[in-house]
């Protein structure tokens, strides 16, 4: 079935991480997504974030490759790219000249730091850009060093999907107006909007600026704890309903450390008592204990085993293509379950399509 981004026009210039996945999320849901690729750029069955597009190889070197990126823009709805500030203005691609093409273009860029601002032509990574945008600061539990999970907060949250969001407004609104938009799409900005939510309990008095003092990062009642096999659990029962309801599930009911689940002065040692419980047993005994309940629970799976858990199955959210494991789109509509993604593209796979639907040849790229 088409999707419900069936008849949206995207343009990929082939970037790393944030980029990628962002056109893989549009194809997901039913865009047609041309990606311009770099010759011996990735490809291939384990280029997940390459799935459901079409691959170009073009040399953006050379002036006729950029005639020909221009006139595959010219059709599209939206672009994205993710070089740094100026380097797609060098190449002859910056807003500017695409826009004249196709004035009702959006054109989508993602950088680390933003186009603009002090730091915005230098290199970084997801955790430089987490962790000056200050989404880090709260990622860990009293005298831990902040810890972060890889891409998920910043290349991923705070960018890809920011990016994905600024491009379909752009879209909604060009088809509106027949004007494009040039969407600075940053992952600090990205991240530290995603904060708002903290910054809201924060603002309460929820949470206070040193680590470790608040029901998020230092309750025992909110954390992962290693149980005897080596293997670990997550609780997080906040509401006093669910947090009765652990305290009875593990007979606790008679002890006064945990009669006043707020008490901080209590949290330290009950935390050590709920790491001694824990402990006690494997984690398919405190599975069987707890899971399925409304003590807010759950097991801490590699993505694999993660496959396989009951609910993760039953949904068929992950799918192993070709020995490749992957997640579906998300997220669903009219509760029909995702189709299978299509396999990751090979770069240059498509190119004398493309080429043809602009009305070129490869003889027309040559030197």
């Amino acid at each position: 079935m088409a999707g419900v981004l069936s008849g949206l026009k995207i343009v990929e210039f082939e970037g790393l991480g944030p980029g990628p996945f962002c056109g893989m999320t549009l194809a997901d849901l039913g865009a047609e997504v041309t990606l311009i690729s770099r010759a011996g750029g990735p490809g291939g069955k384990a280029a997940i974030f390459n799935r459901g597009k079409k691959s170009i190889v073009l040399d953006l070197k050379k002036q006729t490759h950029i005639g020909a990126a221009i006139k595959i823009a010219a059709g599209a709805d939206a672009i994205i790219e993710g070089l740094r500030p100026g380097v797609m203005e060098r190449l002859g691609l910056g807003p500017d000249v695409l826009q004249a093409a196709n004035p009702r273009l959006v054109y989508g860029r993602l950088t680390g730091w933003g186009q603009t601002g002090p730091l915005s032509s230098v290199a970084g990574h997801d955790v430089n850009y987490v962790s000056t945008a200050g989404a880090a600061w709260y990622a860990s539990q009293a005298g831990s060093p902040p810890t972060v999970p890889p891409t998920m907060v910043g290349d991923i949250g705070g960018g890809a999907l920011y990016l994905a969001i600024g491009i379909l407004a752009g879209v909604m609104r060009a088809r509106q107006t027949g004007q494009g938009a040039v969407v600075d799409a940053a992952i600090v900005d990205g991240a530290a909007h995603m904060s708002n939510l903290l910054l809201s309990l924060r603002a309460a008095g929820g949470l206070p600026e040193a680590r470790g003092n608040s029901m998020l990062d230092g309750a025992h009642f909110y954390r992962v704890y290693q149980c005897a096999d080596g293997r670990h659990i997550s609780l997080g029962p906040l509401e006093p309903k669910f947090y009765a309801l652990l305290i009875d599930k593990l007979g606790l009911n008679d002890d006064p450390l945990f009669s006043a689940q707020f008490d901080q002065s209590q949290w330290p040692d009950a935390c050590a008592r709920f790491a001694e419980i824990f402990a006690a047993e494997p984690m398919s005994y405190w599975c069987d204990l707890l899971e399925g309940t409304d003590v807010c629970f759950g097991p801490v799976l590699e993505p694999g085993e993660a496959a396989d858990h009951p609910h993760m199955a039953a949904r068929k959210i992950y799918r192993n293509l070709d020995g490749v494991l992957q997640a579906a789109a998300a997220p669903r509509f009219d509760g029909e379950m995702p189709h299978d993604p299509t396999p990751a593209v090979q770069a240059g796979a498509h190119t004398d399509e493309i080429l043809e639907s602009v009305g070129l040849s490869r003889n027309d790229l040559a030197d």
